[in-house]
């Protein structure tokens, strides 16, 4: 996704949180904001009382969607057809913002070729959405001077979701969403500090700040470290891990702060190999799944028991300052990380974070204005480039994008890499609840947050609850081509005839069982949030 980092703020908000209290149209997509992201949910329900209008589109009726003008409910993968149907509807109603387009982007011909194309009844047919509905959908947003996009894993879990992503980008930029206070294509980041994680490097083709290991830049990484080269092959990602341990080329593993027995599909694959790999690492705050099958686990610290800093979704730098000593011998990870490599014959001499922090913003440009002591208080929005520069609420002011004009995508349509049949007649998508985060590291620590919701469930539209004569809270049987589990069932109307929806938090009824691990070609994510499923009573 380099190209879309370079244009959309590298998988960050464009605009801030709170900016979305100032927006006409909120426009929400493949995420359950209330339940995974209350506070910018709070946000929300500020710009409604505010007089804003929220669409609401997911396969799944979550809770923000009790409180949108529109909610469409599309099926499992079809987010691109239904998307290329609203341009459709907003180019042929004159709801484009065509000098915004002249002015500011290319690649219009070739995306516009492609929606000229797009036939309204074909979109509808795909998504499962009546077309006065996605006619609806293009005149809120498209008529609204302040639009701003979220979404969230319910776009970019997919085979297609850079193309998904790229598709959104496409509508904010018809329509001149973007570059200004209350607009924006704004991803709501999955975990804390998963920002900070990436501006850092934490992905296989980059170094800090976003800087390819392929480009010059690492001439100065490795004067920095004090190196004669670096590398300038990219890694390997999440999925190619395993796959080279499968295939004997990957011997040695360290996990840290992930549990991806429990969080990445086809999860007996994943067991198999943490099983077989010659050496695993895990330094993590408590013993999880993944855990158990390490050689050597090591115990990090808790955000409460370190300092340092986190950048959260908006881009926002801030000081996170030790409240309690660390437990036992679990050390914060800095700490650790330098101790082993001292180990290994590579010398790291830093003193604490604060020194840390500096290299950082003096070898990433958009670090480079932020210092601790200007970190007091609420932080800075990255890119700061100079110490007297303020931070960037909003990206591409005024249409100034990162890679000069904003690019149009020609994107056409791709059905998920797995379709219900008469094997698995059901879709299945998995997600969140409010209880509990993520494999319930921590929140199934907590007997209050796990006497809330202590088990696994499957929601279940009650005309097929009935065609499989089973009631509410009665066990069923559910089988991928990867894998089964049982889980008990839940009936509700927040999911339609045809499919089902499962939390994943939950080790002892894993959906990722199930999940299907093929990945989207360019970010290599896999597709967590659309399988075909089996269902039989048991």
């Amino acid at each position: 996704m380099a190209g879309l980092a370079a244009a959309f703020g590298s998988g960050a908000m464009t605009n801030g949180v709170a900016e979305l209290e100032k927006a006409d149209a909120i426009f929400i997509i493949g995420s359950n904001t209330a339940t995974s992201h209350p506070l910018v949910a709070t946000r929300i329900f500020r710009a409604i009382e505010n007089g804003a209008k929220v669409i609401v589109a997911d396969p799944r009726k979550n809770q923000i969607a009790d409180f949108a003008d529109l909610y469409v409910r599309h099926k499992p993968g079809s987010d691109v057809a239904l998307l290329n149907g609203v341009m459709k509807v907003i180019l042929d109603k004159g709801l484009s913002d065509q000098a915004f387009v002249d002015a500011n982007t290319e690649g219009f011909a070739s995306f516009k070729e492609v929606i000229d194309q797009v036939s309204l009844k074909d979109c509808s047919s795909i998504s499962g959405v009546p077309v006065s509905q996605i006619e609806e959908l293009a005149e809120i947003y498209g008529e609204a001077d302040r639009g701003s996009i979220v979404y969230c894993m319910g776009i970019t879990q997919h085979t297609n979701g850079v193309n998904n992503v790229k598709t959104l980008a496409n509508l904010s930029m018809v329509t001149g969403n973007i570059g200004r206070e209350g607009t924006g294509v704004n991803p709501l980041r999955g975990q804390n500090n998963v920002q900070g994680a990436c501006d850092m490097g934490g992905l296989p083709n980059v170094f800090p700040g976003y800087q390819s290991v392929m480009g010059a830049a690492g001439k100065k990484f490795a004067e920095a470290w004090g190196v004669a080269t670096l590398p300038t092959n990219i890694g390997l990602t999440i999925p190619e891990i395993f796959s080279g341990i499968e295939n004997d080329e990957v011997h040695g593993l360290w996990i840290m702060g992930e549990n991806p027995v429990v969080s990445d599909p086809d999860a007996d694959h994943v067991k198999k190999a943490l099983e077989k790999v010659d050496f695993l690492l895990v330094q993590d705050i408590f013993m999880t799944p993944t855990a158990k099958l390490a050689d050597v686990v090591l115990p990090g610290t808790s955000f409460a028991e370190k300092d340092g800093t986190f950048v959260n979704t908006e881009r926002r730098v801030t000081r996170v300052r030790k409240a309690v000593d660390p437990v036992g011998e679990s050390k914060p990870d800095w700490e650790i990380i330098r101790e082993i490599s001292n180990r290994f014959g590579y010398a790291m001499a830093y003193e604490g974070p604060r020194q840390i922090f500096d290299e950082i913003a003096k070898l990433t440009p958009s670090y480079s204005g932020i210092s601790y002591d200007r970190l007091e208080g609420d932080g800075i929005q990255w890119p700061c480039p100079t110490s007297s520069h303020p931070g960037t609420p909003y990206l591409h002011k005024d249409g100034k994008f990162t890679r000069g004009k904003g690019l149009f995508h020609a994107v056409e349509y791709k059905p998920p890499a797995e379709v219900v049949d008469g094997d698995y007649p059901f879709w299945m998508t998995t997600g969140r609840v409010y209880a509990h985060y993520h494999t319930g590291t921590m929140t199934r620590n907590s007997a209050t947050l796990d006497k809330e919701i202590s088990q696994g469930f499957l929601e279940i539209n009650p005309e097929d609850a009935a065609a499989l004569d089973i009631l509410d809270g009665q066990m069923i049987s559910m089988a991928s081509r990867r894998g089964e589990i049982k889980t008990r069932i839940m009936i509700t109307h927040r999911v339609e005839k045809g499919v089902v929806f499962m939390p994943f938090h939950f080790e002892e009824a894993n959906v990722n069982k199930l999940t299907n691990p093929a990945c989207d070609p360019i970010a290599m994510i896999p597709e967590l949030k659309v399988c075909a499923v089996s269902l039989t009573k048991v």
